[in-house]
């Protein structure tokens, strides 16, 4: 699963590294402790609409924008709905109500710096921070929609939400968790974000290259609290329970 990330990176920055327009409206600040419910930067592509409303079916915009994390689906009668859904699953995602028309029709790209996951061993979980070596966003696949408040007067903004795709872990990642966030490389983000295409099953797979080039680095627990929010959540730290994943962390010198 992926319930906690690391989105740090200004706006302007992500803008420019996704080949994208900044519609955020200004900097969002450095998050080290992503949680549920918080807005969150999204790519998305659409075709650019007219003065009369009518999109432009010859050009399509990739821009930054932001969104909260939880997806609420169009037909939902309470937005608290979106607390539970923060992921979806590749396996399922075109054949649940609550999911189905966003991976066909509103699909987007979530900038990460690199995501958390819990390692069980017994009573004790140790928090790992899975990230680039070479400093480079993760984009982990998303999808979107937007909600409308019955209750709200007419005109007043829809809420847009989001969710992570999620996919059973592969490689190195299995030693800490049996799920990840689904992870794409940039050669397929044209392809996902494209809205005119419908079908992207062969894009809902991990993709094991990506994941064997990661770091999987022990952190501390200090992120297992939401407040905590700083760069030393993402410092690495011994993990004496796993000496195999501390081959794979950073070297803190």
């Amino acid at each position: 699963m992926c319930g906690r990330y690391a989105s740090t990176k200004d706006p302007a920055r992500l803008a420019a590294e996704f080949a994208a327009t900044d519609a955020t409206g200004g900097s969002t600040g450095a998050d080290y402790n992503v949680a549920p419910t918080k807005q969150v930067p999204a790519v998305v592509q659409r075709h650019p609409r007219g003065s009369a409303g009518e999109p432009d079916p010859d050009r399509t915009e990739r821009s930054l924008r932001l969104m909260r994390w939880g997806l609420v689906p169009r037909w939902a009668d309470d937005p608290k709905i979106g607390n539970r859904m923060i992921n979806a699953k590749a396996e399922t995602v075109t054949a649940k109500p609550a999911f189905r028309t966003a991976i066909r029709r509103r699909r987007c790209l979530l900038p990460a710096d690199g995501w958390y996951e819990w390692r069980r061993d017994g009573d004790r979980k140790q928090p790992y921070f899975m990230t680039r070596p070479d400093g480079a966003s993760l984009a982990l696949a998303g999808i979107w929609e937007t909600w409308h408040d019955p209750s709200a007067e007419e005109g007043a903004p829809p809420l847009v939400t989001c969710s992570v795709l999620t996919t059973e872990a592969v490689g190195p990642l299995t030693g800490v968790h049996e799920r990840m966030p689904l992870a794409l490389p940039a050669a397929t983000w044209e392809a996902w974000l494209d809205p005119d295409r419908g079908e992207v099953a062969e894009l809902l797979v991990p993709h094991r290259e990506l994941v064997d080039s990661l770091e999987l680095r022990p952190v501390s627990s200090a992120v297992n609290d939401v407040r905590n929010n700083g760069a030393e959540l993402v410092a690495p730290v011994a993990d004496p329970g796993d000496p195999v994943a501390l081959d794979h962390a950073s070297d803190p010198g």
